[in-house]
């Protein structure tokens, strides 16, 4: 019994780190990158839906992004989707294609590009202190009932805890990793 519980806190951990890791690839680098582009949702038909649904999206240099409306006529919907987005970008539209200029990022912007990767980190870590809660009470739960004895319990709680150190530990790591890719001139 302690061992399902084992599993479902690592496999809700793993799914917090997974989700850390779709929210860096969503904050501006020096590069350009197509998934910088995936929180954008433009007014179309009616509704609002996500960029990559709405047109097609190529990355044909580090310092730019082209891209092609299926449909022209949500051209300036998507651009305008584009410009008040808070990445700071700057579109234009040649009437084919939009194109997506990544000037260089200024120092100050970088030192706010760190501060949020940082608040995301520490959403990530509280996450995963919530599981190692959440594992605890329904192991202490078991201990109670008579399901399992307290040397089993106490052993699944120790290893909740070796759980919960890895994850927050790959969380660290994938900051710096982040933090270093921001900073890089």
């Amino acid at each position: 019994m302690t061992s399902s519980i084992l599993a479902d806190a690592g496999t809700h951990m793993d799914k917090t780190q997974q989700a850390l890791q779709h929210e860096f690839g969503t904050v501006r680098t020096g590069r350009a990158s197509a998934s910088l582009l995936d929180k954008i949702h433009v007014d179309a038909y009616g509704s609002s839906m996500p960029l990559n649904q709405v047109a097609n999206i190529k990355v044909p240099e580090p310092q730019s992004i082209i891209i092609e409306p299926w449909d022209k006529s949500v051209m300036g919907a998507i651009e305008k989707a584009i410009r008040n987005s808070d990445l700071g970008l700057n579109p234009s539209n040649d009437g084919q294609v939009i194109r997506v200029p990544f000037p260089p990022l200024t120092e100050e912007r970088r030192k706010e590009l760190v501060k949020l990767c940082k608040g995301y980190a520490e959403e990530a870590r509280v996450a995963v202190r919530n599981v190692r809660r959440e594992a605890n009470h329904k192991l202490d739960k078991l201990g109670k009932e008579g399901e399992a004895s307290e040397d089993d319990v106490r052993r699944a709680e120790a290893e909740v805890q070796k759980l919960t150190d890895s994850h927050v530990k790959e969380i660290d790591e994938a900051l710096k990793r982040k933090e270093a890719e921001i900073m890089e001139v």
